[in-house]
């Protein structure tokens, strides 16, 4: 292979984690996710804000609710002329503990791709992965509307999306990693911790893991990394979504890149099946302290920048 990034696209399905549609065209992945986040720094640069001033010059009457839906779907479809596989939009953050009210947003959104022509078969609907979030994907999935759940920090979580039968779970890397540095403080030890031992990657690996040994549908997109050394030791995983720059760093490494994670390794070493219903996942996920505070402030993070693009389009 001529460099990692063509290694890793034999291996395992290349995301772009960006709003931003030169770097797409610069790397060629196959699919791409965005988030509030990424879409409010993209809308913020001169290139991008015709987007912006369209919607609000074109549907002025509507509501905000609708203009920012319309000005996430103005950017999925600009990024679906780029990408050959499908893109994921958020449902707003500020829904994450509302089923029913997450499932009528979803439906808005998918309702306002197809009016452009664009089938649903091409859109991942993400959804936080709280309890209610995951009912709003049970019920999406059997309308045929597929979900990406993100804010996903823990194997509980992982389950219950499973049982929710949805299309795909986004596990962060590299948030976890980040807990885990900031707890340990002085005593970290960052050679110790990288690759297979960064806690970030042995949350995804277990939950590949569990998934593939239970052929378990559901697919596993590693997120949110902070370096390529955890990208390289989850090579094999289903799909991977990688920022911009790292995605730089892999096109310049000429390094062999095995795979690090495999469907028969999973199977051989099969892990305890866990019965989950909101019982066990509420309890599970208050014991995990690192996935409740990291789901509180990933939510709490989204809802600022969807009231920072609010005030953009007000």
């Amino acid at each position: 292979m001529s460099n990692q990034l063509e290694a890793l696209r034999t291996l395992t399905t290349v995301v772009a984690d960006t709003g931003d549609f030169e770097a797409m065209q610069a790397y060629h992945p196959t699919d791409a996710t965005t988030n509030p986040s990424l879409i409010l720094k993209a809308v913020q640069k001169d290139s991008y804000r015709p987007l912006l001033d369209e919607i609000r010059s074109t549907h002025a009457k509507a509501s905000l609710t609708e203009q920012v839906d319309r000005l996430l779907v103005a950017f999925g479809a600009q990024i679906l002329q780029i990408v050959p596989g499908r893109v994921s939009t958020e449902v707003d953050a500020r829904l994450s503990f509302d089923t029913q009210a997450s499932i009528e947003r979803a439906r808005q959104i998918i309702a306002l791709y197809e009016a452009q022509g664009i089938s649903r078969e091409r859109v991942l609907i993400k959804l936080a992965s709280t309890w209610e979030g995951i009912q709003a994907a049970r019920v999406l999935q059997t309308e045929g509307i597929f979900c990406n759940m993100t804010l996903l920090f823990s194997l509980t979580q992982a389950i219950a999306c499973a049982q929710a039968r949805v299309t795909l779970v986004s596990p962060f890397v590299g948030r976890i990693y980040d807990w885990y540095k900031k707890a340990a403080g002085a005593d970290w030890d960052e050679a110790a911790k990288a690759g297979a031992n960064d806690p970030g990657v042995q949350s995804v690996s277990r939950i590949y893991q569990y998934f593939k040994a239970y052929d378990i549908p559901t697919q596993i997109m590693g997120a949110s990394f902070r370096n390529i050394g955890q990208i390289r030791a989850l090579a094999g995983c289903d799909l991977l979504t990688i920022s911009p720059a790292l995605l730089g760093e892999l096109a310049a490494s000429k390094a062999l890149l095995p795979a690090a994670l495999t469907v028969d390794a999973a199977k051989r070493q099969a892990p305890e099946w866990l019965a989950s219903n909101e019982v066990s996942f509420r309890t599970q996920l208050n014991l995990d302290a690192m996935a409740t505070e990291k789901l509180s402030e990933g939510i709490r993070i989204f809802t600022a920048d969807a009231l920072k693009l609010d005030a953009l389009l007000a």
